[in-house]
């Protein structure tokens, strides 16, 4: 077995990476030549890498040399247009999906890493399934579903689609910032929308499962931890394990409004998206994003055990290793 995985240098890939190579699996990373390549360096001399990216078809294909089963995390969360997550989420995915199908016979699977956006939203009380009909809010969510269409409809190899729900852990740039708040003694305090979060060691650890066991493939697979949380608290336990004194700042639902636009202007004038945007406050607004995970405990015996406590512990001790904090 050789593994192709795209997006190695990115945050859940290159936790991915570290599980392939932790386990000796033979694995080519796809980067492109202007990759930032801090995050994969440590496996780099026993690293196949190959130059190229999901939108170039030509070297996407010549990429798949050798390669008996792909991993594809590379993904758009943030963009300055629209268009953008159609370009890299549904075309780039439908790309890998050509590429594999040229080597018809030699590529045994496709892992697609996908996103619980794709789904859409949902309460504890009817948590999203994966036989639910999906019904994304966000130009997000929609192009994470364009790409699983992709997937199902022209693959002609065994594919497993995963859709993580909100994955934190090291190397996580986005909830970063929720941890320099609180450092700076800001307690943000949004609504108390509940939802599924996700440590980026148990994703990782699901992907690598649907490698090769005989009943994931065909399937689609939520991937979340059994806890069901709030951000709220979420942020409380980060307080807690920082041990900083906090001042509380309310942000109900009403209020993001505003935020996410004055982001989005920001965004324009400075030419750096931001995952706050107007599009996310489509998933902000919603009554939840929670959903079930039974169909990968019982086909694949996999859950993601790792509690929050444990799992805010292991980023906070990353971060300010890094010097992040």
């Amino acid at each position: 077995m050789k593994v192709l995985l795209t997006g190695a240098n990115g945050f859940v890939g290159s936790h991915i990476l570290d599980l392939l190579c932790d386990r000796g699996i033979p694995t080519a990373v796809l980067l492109r030549p202007t990759a930032n390549p801090r995050f994969i360096e440590a496996h780099r001399a026993r690293l196949d890498v190959r130059t190229g990216s999901i939108d170039d078809p030509a070297g996407l294909a010549a990429a798949l040399e050798g390669i008996t089963h792909v991993i594809h995390c590379a993904g758009c969360t943030k963009a300055l247009r629209l268009s953008e997550f159609d370009r890299v989420n549904r075309a780039g995915t439908r790309h890998v999906v050509d590429a594999i199908n040229q080597r018809a016979g030699q590529v045994e699977r496709l892992v697609h890493v996908s996103s619980l956006a794709a789904a859409g939203p949902a309460g504890p009380g009817a948590p999203a399934r994966e036989d639910d009909p999906p019904h994304p809010v966000s130009a997000y969510g929609r192009s994470k579903l364009a790409g699983e269409w992709e997937v199902w409809d022209a693959c002609r190899a065994e594919h497993v689609i995963l859709r993580p729900s909100a994955v934190y852990g090291p190397r996580d740039v986005e909830f970063l910032r929720l941890f320099r708040a609180i450092a700076r003694h800001i307690l943000p305090r949004p609504s108390r929308q509940p939802l599924s979060f996700v440590y980026v060691h148990d994703v990782a650890g699901a992907a690598v499962a649907c490698l090769t066991h005989p009943a994931a493939a065909g399937r689609t697979y939520h991937v979340a931890s059994p806890e069901v949380l709030t951000a709220r608290a979420f942020a409380a336990e980060i307080a807690a394990q920082m041990g900083v004194w906090t001042l509380p700042l309310p942000l109900p639902t009403a209020a993001l409004a505003p935020l996410c636009w004055l982001q989005d202007a920001l965004s324009l004038i400075t030419r750096r998206p931001s995952v706050l945007s107007r599009q996310k406050y489509a998933e902000l607004r919603a009554p939840g994003w929670v959903c079930d995970t039974t169909r990968l405990r019982q086909d694949l015996g996999v859950v993601c055990a790792t509690p929050l406590k444990q799992g805010i512990a292991g980023t906070l001790a990353w971060y300010r290793q890094q010097g992040w904090l």
